[in-house]
């Protein structure tokens, strides 16, 4: 088995609000992965008193805990369930009610011997290669699609009829894109932060199996750094119009 991660901050020397761990038992059979990209707060933090990275690093780390130790839950459950004890550990001090308190987008993938359990919510990206090399890409497509019906996205965030992500509401775990498979069914994994995956989406370089190709020969950090090269090539966004010049980038490979 082999699993690579590479992450970077948007900016050198600034937080990096995105998180990326792996786990796999002792007892050598399974394992689990989960990828958060935080989103960058508003001036006032959401009325909150904690760091997107705090946040990221206490859902990141209860939602890898849950999915390796609580088989008898479902990924959906240990998402909610994450959300729930992260939202409780700040509950007294901070407006869990604001729109923008410290969130994030999730990718979750937990193996077992037997099959392969996965799930995206927002934005974030999760490549499945199928023994035949074939890549899909498992995507949360409601942004795009309130973009392209011209709607204002910000305003529906965790509305219906709008898009989701990991807040302070444990019920959204329940939004996410989410399936299983038989694990011989799967030969490898990869999961992107939107920042690692603007090749595809926003500069148009790649695509999703000429990413996959790029992870599995040159590890994860080749895709960061040609995601930098086409960022730094395009500074003011006039060619590739985007939110941020500069994104944090993170991205997994795992093959199995």
């Amino acid at each position: 088995m082999r699993i690579e991660t590479a992450t970077a901050p948007g900016t050198p020397g600034a937080p990096n609000e995105d998180f990326v761990a792996a786990a796999m038992p002792a007892g050598g059979h399974g394992g689990a992965l989960v990828l958060l990209d935080g989103v960058t707060p508003p001036p006032d933090n959401g009325n909150c008193v904690h760091s997107v990275p705090w946040f990221t690093a206490r859902l990141g780390g209860h939602l890898l805990e849950l999915s390796v130790s609580r088989h008898d839950l479902t990924l959906e459950e240990c998402l909610s369930d994450a959300i729930r004890v992260t939202a409780d550990a700040h509950r007294g001090t901070c407006d869990l009610s604001h729109p923008l308190t410290p969130q994030a987008t999730v990718v979750a993938v937990r193996w077992s011997a037997a099959e392969l359990e996965h799930l995206v919510l927002s934005d974030s990206v999760l490549l499945l290669e199928d023994a035949d090399g074939k890549v899909t890409a498992v995507l949360d497509d409601r942004i795009d699609r309130l973009r392209a019906a011209g709607r204002r996205v910000a305003p529906l965030r965790n509305l219906p009829g709008g898009f989701y992500t990991a807040a302070a509401d444990p019920a959204v775990a329940g939004k996410a894109v989410s399936g299983r498979m038989p694990l011989g069914a799967v030969r490898a994994v990869a999961a992107l932060s939107d920042g690692a995956a603007r090749a595809v989406e926003v500069f148009d370089l790649d695509d999703w199996a000429s990413t996959f190709a790029l992870l599995r020969e040159h590890g994860p950090e080749s895709l960061l750094a040609r995601v930098r090269a086409a960022e730094s090539a395009d500074p003011d966004g006039s060619a590739a119009p985007r939110g941020k010049p500069f994104d944090d980038a993170t991205a997994l490979l795992l093959e199995l």
